[in-house]
């Protein structure tokens, strides 16, 4: 599909998000290492594992404003608020003494502005596609998505250390000028709102999600992803703090390679080889058996993270990294497309709903991972991460194809 062809609001999401992401990616994988050297590590954990919980509880909040009210409006809203908390994050920054509880005040201010915009963001570009164009604009985003990541985190291992306050500088003119792109060019063509069923707007949430709560197949899958995510999503909470205390720098010539750039450089390696090798290898994984090609994947990146977590060269980080990034490669679409199957087609909503809790569940257990760490040992907190993906690997195979197995077995018994 040619970018011309594309749908204006979703030229005018992919421009801008570009830009946001590739600013905010220099700054945000580096809050909680910011947190826990200016306060401590317990403080930062905890603070942190606060505003994933704020975060979920205001998304699903979003999800429902998104349905009721013009989806322009709540992201024209947010946005504003968005640059106006980052505004305040920046100012913090420039006296002596930083003003800490100021700048974590703005964050989650921030967590719970943009958790609010999110659903509107996505429920728009639903409404701006169709079945026909809809996968060839997700797979353009989502490597966009990479790309603009990768420049993010270049940027944050080349500035963070000796220039925050640019960054944060950028990040409030970035942010500032996103929601005058959609003042202007943004169209709301969505007209079906929903309406209201309930006084207390609390029961139409927790309905949709108990038809999921009783599907335990599918349970098993959110559970185990959540498990097998959090690995992940350590490299830029636990890992990132050790990589900055404890990494053996590398010069090369005059460049100094810090922990701080170390993970910057696993970010960046991480991301592209997302952006240059997930079509090749899905190729690849085409022509294996479904369950094998899940196991090898979750195994080379159990591997992978269970190593990198305690890691401490450079070498050993690199080759390790690459190896979970590859597995991530192998199991993902699998995982995808079979976790999608499982959804009934007139319970989707409810559904995806409940799916995304993988994701703040995983971020949860990374924040958690920080204060466990301020009292193990890099080797105990690999043997940590490596029980979590194995809990996440019997968790997902069972929820996927155990069920799959033994209706398949019933039905042979039922015909003899």
């Amino acid at each position: 599909m040619k970018w011309k062809e594309l749908p204006r609001n979703i030229k005018v999401r992919m421009i801008t998000s570009f830009f946001n992401r590739a600013v905010s990616s220099a700054v945000m994988p580096f809050m909680a290492l910011f947190f826990a050297q200016e306060m401590n590590k317990i403080w930062a954990g905890a603070f942190l594992i606060i505003t994933v919980i704020i975060g979920f509880v205001i998304n699903l909040v979003g999800g429902y404003i998104s349905d009721r009210f013009p989806r322009k409006k709540v992201l024209l809203s947010t946005s504003w608020l968005n640059a106006l908390f980052f505004l305040v994050m920046t100012i913090s920054l420039f006296p002596h003494d930083k003003l800490i509880w100021l700048f974590a005040g703005a964050y989650i201010g921030f967590i719970i502005t943009s958790s609010l915009g999110r659903p509107a963001m996505h429920a728009i570009i639903i409404d701006s596609t169709t079945p026909d164009n809809r996968k060839a604009v997700y797979a353009l985003d989502y490597w966009l998505i990479n790309l603009s990541m990768a420049i993010g985190a270049a940027l944050g291992g080349l500035l963070y250390l000796n220039h925050q306050k640019e960054l944060f500088i950028m990040l409030t003119f970035t942010s500032t000028t996103i929601p005058i792109a959609y003042g202007i060019w943004l169209q709301d063509k969505f007209k079906d709102k929903l309406q209201k069923k309930h006084q207390n707007v609390f029961i139409d949430l927790i309905n949709n999600y108990r038809v999921a709560l009783r599907d335990s197949a599918f349970v098993k899958v959110v559970a185990g992803s959540t498990f097998i995510f959090a690995a992940e999503f350590s490299l830029n909470s636990y890992i990132g703090i050790r990589l900055a205390e404890t990494f053996e720098a590398v010069n090369i010539g005059s460049f100094e390679i810090v922990g701080v750039r170390m993970l910057s450089i696993l970010n960046i390696e991480n991301m592209l080889l997302v952006v240059c090798f997930t079509f090749i290898v899905n190729r690849f994984t085409d022509k294996l058996n479904k369950k094998n090609a899940l196991l090898i994947g979750l195994i080379l990146y159990g591997i992978g993270y269970v190593t990198v977590t305690s890691a401490n060269t450079w070498y050993m980080l690199v080759a390790f990294n690459l190896i979970a990034t590859m597995g991530e490669l192998i199991y993902s679409p699998i995982r995808n497309a079979e976790q999608a199957n499982m959804i009934p087609s007139d319970q989707r909503g409810s559904y995806s709903a409940f799916s995304n809790l993988s994701f703040s569940g995983a971020d949860l257990i990374a924040r958690s991972s920080i204060i466990i760490g301020a009292f193990l040992v890099p080797t105990m907190m690999s043997v940590y991460i490596g029980v979590i993906v194995m809990l996440g690997t019997f968790l997902i195979y069972t929820g996927l194809f155990v069920r799959k197995y033994a209706v398949g077995k019933i039905i042979a018994e039922k015909s003899v």
